[in-house]
């Protein structure tokens, strides 16, 4: 080496992640896209302000690029992209988009949702669909796309979801995550080929403004920790699954919700 002369180590290229439903800064598919923008990780992200335009905590307008501006902070590549994922058109486009701009996608984490309370006598056929259309059939359109465009080395793929078993007076959003479980579970056994993991996470309640008083009481009241979930804690969960580390859990529903009984 000559003297003076310093060789820097060139830069390796940062795995690329897909997180779906990433459209409000406290939401879980916030804390999980910058906590594996802090693990390595550069991310494609999808939002739909419509969606919560209709829920009772209303629409961040700037959140996408509030979003987008913590994960640059954290060192990785930032790519909003808005999608209606009830649009069975809308998953090749993200992953085109995503391939396009930031290179091939390595891991798909699935946080997006469709959640409107309703029981069984007074759900309508319409909302059922519209649930099925996003939390179901989008899971299997995304998991699919996947698996179709995924060239990356055999074990080093990921598939994460998120579930819930939440369905008594919330029959559309629970019914439909039973099928994603279904679904993303499948991959673990038909990817394999691959060499493609997948597993389903349930990080019980967590507040992310939906809840009330009341609700935040009697879940505290049984948990043993005393507290209620935070994105945080799923974050740290699906980091552990996406990484190399976390090859040989497979398949699995994991229960990450403080021991909610």
């Amino acid at each position: 080496m000559t003297p003076g002369r310093h060789h820097s180590t060139p830069r390796l290229p940062r795995p690329v992640a897909l997180v779906t439903g990433v459209g409000r800064t406290v939401g879980i598919g916030a804390g999980i896209a910058g906590r594996l923008a802090a693990s390595g990780w550069d991310l494609a992200f999808t939002h739909w302000t419509d969606y919560d335009r209709r829920m009772a905590w209303g629409a961040e307008e700037d959140a996408a690029t509030d979003i987008a501006l913590d994960l640059r902070e954290r060192g990785a590549r930032a790519l909003p992209v808005e999608a209606d994922l009830a649009d069975p058109r809308a998953p090749a486009r993200v992953f085109a988009e995503a391939e396009q701009r930031l290179g091939p996608v390595t891991a798909l984490v699935l946080c997006h949702c469709e959640s409107v309370d309703s029981g069984l006598l007074d759900t309508t056929v319409e909302s059922f669909d519209r649930h099925f259309a996003v939390n179901a059939r989008a899971t299997w359109l995304l998991v699919r796309e996947f698996g179709r465009r995924f060239a990356g080395a055999p074990g080093s793929g990921r598939i994460v979801a998120l579930t819930s078993d939440h369905t008594v007076g919330d029959l559309p959003y629970g019914a439909g995550k039973g099928a994603l479980d279904r679904i993303v579970l499948a991959a673990a056994q038909e990817f394999a080929h691959l060499g493609v993991t997948a597993n389903v996470v349930n990080p019980g309640p967590v507040d992310t403004g939906w809840m009330d008083g009341a609700t935040r009481t009697e879940l505290r009241g049984r948990t043993p920790l005393g507290r209620l979930g935070t994105p945080r804690d799923t974050a740290h969960l699906v980091d552990f699954l996406c990484s190399p580390q976390g090859q040989w859990v497979n398949g699995q529903l994991l229960l990450s919700n403080g021991g909610l009984a």
